[in-house]
């Protein structure tokens, strides 16, 4: 799960690295109260779950003069489609230099990545393409609580000093917080010494209650529906829904819709040895995405029987048009109970999937 900036932020001057004086306002006029600690020039970010504020209209300047007014116009908006109700009015930084700096997850090494370069402030995929010598790499062994000096000052080269700490803080906040991903974007150098601008981090969703998060807030209402059934379950974009028992199988389908020409709606894994009424709510479940046309089901029978998947199917009573493959455990007794009912039931995954490709177009 992504913590919202302010949450980042907080993490962070917990841990020692400095961020510019900022206070969280959930109406424009709450501004009023901080204006003295923010300084004559402000700036008012949209919190909202989305990147690319700035570019959104999320991210506006201010003075003491215009601050309540700007904050007013910010919280009537809606950013990438999401509205405002969160602002972190915080003070202007008067910037000298921009750097960049991350600790993520290399995940060949099976170890936590630094990476720091002297271009901050721009999209590091961009830097790394265009500039890959610009970037500065280092690999931590998973159980080093501090980073050696030898790898900080490699990293930081010719930075101020104040950047060597703050890299190994950061690093220990990775750690500490189960992050896939710990992002100073820029950390940048002014007058008064060495801030995160900017604040990334993204928490492991395996260790949400560990860290003390009760709600992942990055899941949309479906997905949280399907955590609740036990589903591995992920949206896409498509208008084909997949319905799948193990990862293997699911992804291969999904592979195979896409080497058709057709995009699936969705990834869902039902798991194994599935009964019918949990074969009905992934299909209902599944159904419930408005862009989807069509249903795969494909299923082998091992601890799953397919009779009682098809029971599950015809339970789920949609208006989509469901085509089926089981193979496996009970396999005939499916067949007929999906014949009877009209459903659609093919041998192989081939045939099932260019079926739906067709329908869905």
């Amino acid at each position: 799960m992504k913590l919202r900036e302010y949450e980042a932020k907080n993490v962070l001057r917990d841990a020692g690295i400095p961020v510019p004086a900022g206070f969280l306002i959930k109406q424009a006029d709450d501004v009023t109260v901080h204006l003295d600690a923010l300084g004559d020039a402000i700036v008012l970010k949209a919190q909202v779950d989305a990147g690319g504020r700035g570019k959104a209209g999320g991210i506006l300047m201010a003075d003491k003069n215009t601050a309540v007014a700007t904050a007013r116009e910010l919280f009537g908006k809606q950013v990438r489609g999401l509205p405002v109700r969160e602002v972190l009015a915080e003070q202007k930084l008067d910037i000298l230099h921009e750097y960049y700096l991350s600790v993520t997850i290399d995940r060949a090494a099976k170890a936590p990545l630094i990476l720091f370069s002297d271009v901050g402030g721009v999209e590091i995929e961009k830097t790394a393409k265009e500039r890959p010598d610009a970037i500065r790499r280092a690999v931590a062994m998973p159980l080093m609580r501090d980073l050696p000096p030898f790898m900080l000052r490699e990293l930081s080269g010719k930075a101020p000093k104040e950047v060597g700490p703050i890299i190994n803080r950061l690093y220990r906040v990775f750690c500490e917080k189960d992050a896939l991903l710990a992002e100073i974007n820029p950390l940048v150098v002014t007058p008064q010494g060495v801030f995160a601008a900017d604040a990334k981090i993204i928490v492991d969703d395996n260790a949400l209650a560990r860290q003390g998060i009760r709600v992942n807030r990055d899941l949309s209402e479906r997905e949280r529906e399907a955590e609740k059934h036990g589903f591995s379950y992920v949206e896409l974009n498509g208008s084909i829904g997949v319905i799948g028992n193990g990862a293997g199988l699911t992804m291969a389908t999904l592979d195979l819709i896409g080497y058709y020409g057709g995009n699936a709606a969705n990834f869902l894994d039902v798991g194994g040895g599935a009964e019918s009424e949990r074969v009905m709510n992934a299909v209902r479940l599944v159904a419930s995405v408005p862009s989807v046309k069509v249903i795969v089901v494909n299923l082998l029978g091992g601890i799953t029987r397919c009779d009682e998947v098809a029971r599950g199917i015809i339970a789920a009573g949609i208006s989509q048009k469901v085509i089926v493959r089981l193979a496996g455990t009970n396999e005939a007794e499916g067949r007929k109970l999906l014949f009877e009912k009209g459903y659609e039931m093919l041998d192989t995954m081939d045939l099932v999937v260019k079926k739906a490709v067709e329908v869905a177009a």
